[in-house]
């Protein structure tokens, strides 16, 4: 089949004029490094989460390091944890000398299955590093119970979620209004808002946010916000190990108006995957993502599965020659080459519905600025390939 010459992508942020003059303004100030942009960017993103508190940092994989590394984990210690996410849910852990110990994803969906959480706690354990997997809210409220009888700290890896809410005691809430501990966000341009790469912690804990703030800055003992405008002269010191983890004002000032749509693309994309969803759960063969009453997800990824007589290679390759992209279901941490070895990660129970969720899933494309057309397109262009596959499988429409 020849390739098509036009192209849908799995994703595209939402960049245009108001995001170019944001740069200009930080360009011609004078200041581009961490200053006013990234203090109002925490201040408008910890309004619109309901958070007390929000720090902002590089990217998301630093964010849950300095997550981990405020709770106390270190040296020997264990975090549990889902292997089905992107490998840096598990280097943020290791980063701290830690192991991650891995157990698998609930029975439908793609998150970590609460049944399994509380037998993997061990004396060791310091903390547990749940996932809003592809946007998808995850079961939190029966981990924070959990969490909360054995004392130990919940943190969630948000990087997926911006937007999403969560059913807390009977009122909606957004996903990043403290429930556990500290949640981490990213804003790597896969995800619904972008800074070109970024990051958020949120949380309640006044002493988090104060230690997030000087570790993210080498530990100074002064910022260079409070020290250019001082009329004494400060010497600044440096009284602990910290990190070079600093977000730029030229990323906050395309942060702070990614938040003024976020609301209109959470929307959209609702809208968007309620098409997938009407079209596709019929078909023989697909499993369409479901979404908890207790859940509104932002659909940061539309992830259907395949059944056994569906290659998933294949599809995906059928789809590409025809100008529609997409991505293989959501990576397990513990097969790749960095994970060899006990050294590496502890498997608590068995992994199998995270394999096989890795190897019968497909993401579809999904981004605000898609048309109705173009879902019909994906879907249309699906549904031929399955047809191909197995002439039986359209049946039911």
């Amino acid at each position: 089949m020849r390739h098509a010459s036009h192209q849908l992508p799995v994703a595209k942020p939402v960049l245009d004029e108001r995001e170019v003059e944001a740069v200009r303004r930080v360009v011609l100030s004078g200041w581009v490094t961490q200053g006013p942009e990234v203090a109002a960017f925490e201040s408008e993103f910890a309004d619109f989460v309901g958070a007390p508190h929000a720090c902002a940092v590089s990217n998301c994989t630093n964010a849950l390091h300095l997550a981990l590394k405020c709770v106390g984990v270190g040296a020997g210690d264990e975090v549990i944890t889902v292997s089905h996410s992107f490998i840096a849910t598990a280097n943020a852990i290791r980063y701290c000398d830690a192991l991650p110990v891995f157990v698998d994803i609930e029975t439908s969906g793609y998150n970590m299955d609460p049944d399994l959480v509380e037998a993997a706690i061990t004396p060791r354990t310091k903390a547990i590093l749940c996932v809003h997997q592809l946007g998808m809210p995850c079961d939190l409220r029966r981990v924070v119970e959990i969490a909360k009888r054995h004392a130990i700290p919940v943190i969630e890896d948000a990087a997926c979620a911006a937007g999403s809410e969560i059913l807390w005691q009977g009122q909606w809430e957004r996903i990043g209004k403290p429930h556990g501990d500290i949640a981490c966000f990213s804003f790597h341009p896969r995800k619904v808002v972008t800074t070109g790469d970024g990051g958020m912690l949120t949380t309640a804990n006044v002493e988090h946010d104060r230690k997030f703030r000087l570790w993210r800055q080498h530990s100074m003992s002064v910022p260079d916000t409070v020290r250019h405008g001082a009329r004494q002269v400060i010497y600044e010191g440096y009284a602990e190990l910290g990190y070079n983890y600093r977000m730029t004002d030229l990323q906050a000032a395309i942060g702070r108006e990614q938040l003024k749509r976020l609301g209109a693309l959470v929307s959209r994309r609702r809208e968007l995957a309620e098409q997938y969803t009407e079209r596709l759960s019929p078909v023989a063969g697909l499993q369409t993502p479901g979404e908890p009453a207790w859940a509104r997800s932002n659909w940061q990824s539309y992830c259907v599965g395949l059944s056994e007589w569906i290659d998933q290679r294949e599809t995906m390759q059928a789809l590409l020659d025809c100008g529609i992209s997409s991505r293989r279901g959501v990576m397990n941490i513990h097969l790749e080459k960095a994970y060899v070895g006990s050294e590496t990660h502890r498997a608590a129970t068995s992994l199998t519905r995270s394999v096989v969720a890795q190897q019968t899933s497909v993401i579809l494309p999904l981004f605000a600025q898609m048309s109705n057309a173009d879902v019909a397109l994906a879907v249309d262009t699906l549904l031929s390939i399955i047809a191909v596959a197995s002439p039986t499988a359209l049946q039911a429409l």
